[in-house]
């Protein structure tokens, strides 16, 4: 299983960017999918969660953030709306082929290479 990120860059303060995951697999619809982010010099953390079904999302801050998944294109997305300086970070998308929603990267069991969003002031 393979996962591509796309979709970061350099935004000002208060703009908005929609990530992009797509997943080479024929199974995704089984796949619980999430993002992380991981600013320098700290932990990866988590950001939103989207179970198998799309029916729940999970947020680690809801309001600003919106994930969703499109099973027929393999793909998950996070649009980020009035992005913030401290919002600045790799964001990885992940994905776990069991049952139930995780916040905790250590139940994730495939990563994409991760996305830079830089959010300037």
């Amino acid at each position: 299983v393979q996962l591509q990120a796309s979709g970061g860059g350099l935004v000002q303060a208060g703009g908005s960017l929609r990530l992009s995951c797509e997943v080479s697999t024929r199974t995704f619809s089984s796949y619980v999918m999430a993002w992380f982010r991981q600013a320098p010099g700290k932990e990866r953390a988590f950001v939103a969660a989207i179970d198998r079904a799309g029916g729940s999302t999970y947020y680690a801050e809801p309001g600003r953030f919106t994930i969703s998944r499109d099973d027929a294109k393999n793909t998950v997305y996070l649009q980020m709306n009035g992005l913030k300086p401290e919002d600045t970070a790799v964001y990885y998308c992940a994905s776990r082929f069991r049952t139930g929603v995780a916040r905790t990267a250590v139940a994730y069991d495939y990563w994409g290479q991760g996305t830079q969003v830089t959010v300037s002031s």
